[in-house]
């Protein structure tokens, strides 16, 4: 694929806010809050910290589970979007230190008897299906809906994906907390992919270019990576929507701290190229992360810094504290709803 023609310019940090004041990424906890997630007591990580994980008390294996889809990338382009859904499916358990081990999918588009709606529904598959062989994630269950349209417009396509992941015995949930002064590091290698991002579509009303590829070996081998360095890593998340600036982000307001990032590019901070993940760890442990990662052939680098009150990007920067304010009202203000 090409990089997007004509890429925008703004401010980071007004790119940030466009971000985490849309419906679409502010923070749901308005939802999540008006059930209870903690029943019979084996509950491990509550919603808004990554996958949901419980465990079952007589083995204490863990599940981790999380859905994923982006119906945008699936509209430009049906098969990338459906591999892409996968893949985030993946990355989300494996950022928790889980081992993804199958999928359902939930199959959502418009009126079928149109020849683009169908295309879009068997790329979609096609492209479910080879990222399911390739990371290992069965399709065990699933549905499909059809013809959902409002007075003829059909929905975006949206092939939802569920997906289960197993955290065994003696192996190592990695942590949702990032600690004052962790590093901030990244896997996975940045070409600063803009087209059908979110930045795109928040920030600027724009849905074009083309979707960012889906490597399916790097994510298996950066997926793997991970897990086997897990027990160094503080916390860590996916990189997807939003792309580096809105991952640093949701980790520093769920810490309650600030972060630097090194970049002031806006490619580099909310480009959404594939197969990245965002990890925190002390000094010692970057460092035996990036040894490991040279010995494998994996790109890490580091990014920044946690720590302090304030988001930084490159030079421009604001308060944490205005910037989760926004981001944890935004969603109940768009519905006016009480309690944002």
């Amino acid at each position: 694929p090409a990089p997007l023609a004509n890429a925008p310019e703004i401010d980071p940090i007004e790119g940030l806010k466009a971000l985490v004041g849309a419906p679409n990424y502010a923070r749901k906890h308005w939802v999540w809050e008006q059930y209870d997630t903690q029943v019979t007591a084996s509950t491990v990580r509550t919603p808004g910290h990554g996958p949901g994980i419980v465990r079952d008390l007589k083995t204490g294996k863990m599940l981790a589970f999380t859905s994923d889809v982006t119906p945008r990338y699936v509209k430009a382009h049906p098969f990338e979007g459906g591999k892409q859904a996968v893949a985030e499916a993946y990355r989300n358990l494996t950022a928790a230190g889980a081992r993804p081990i199958a999928a359902t999918d939930n199959l959502n588009f418009g009126n079928p008897e149109r020849p683009q709606i169908m295309g879009q529904f068997v790329g979609a598959i096609k492209g479910i299906a080879e990222a399911c062989t390739v990371l290992g994630m069965p399709i065990v269950s699933g549905n499909v809906s059809f013809y959902n349209e409002t007075d003829g417009q059909p929905i975006l396509p949206t092939p939802t994906i569920g997906a289960v992941g197993l955290i065994g015995p003696g192996e190592a949930l990695i942590g949702a907390e990032v600690q004052d002064g962790d590093w901030a590091l990244m896997i996975g290698e940045t070409t600063g992919w803009l087209g059908q991002s979110a930045l795109l579509a928040e920030a600027f009303g724009r849905e074009e270019g083309q979707v960012p590829a889906v490597d399916l070996a790097a994510e298996r081998a950066h997926g793997e990576f991970l897990r086997e360095h897990s027990a160094l890593i503080h916390a860590a998340t996916d990189l997807s929507d939003g792309g580096l600036a809105l991952a640093a982000f949701e980790m520093a307001d769920s810490a309650g701290m600030g972060v630097t990032l090194d970049a002031d590019d806006v490619g580099a901070l909310f480009g959404e190229d594939q197969a990245r993940y965002l990890i925190a760890c002390d000094f010692d442990q970057a460092e035996a992360i990036m040894a490991g990662a040279s010995r494998a052939g994996i790109p890490v680098s580091q990014v920044g810094r946690f720590g302090g009150n304030q988001v930084s990007f490159g030079g421009a920067s604001a308060p944490l504290a205005e910037l989760s304010e926004l981001y944890r009202s935004a969603f109940a203000d768009a519905l006016s709803l009480d309690g944002g």
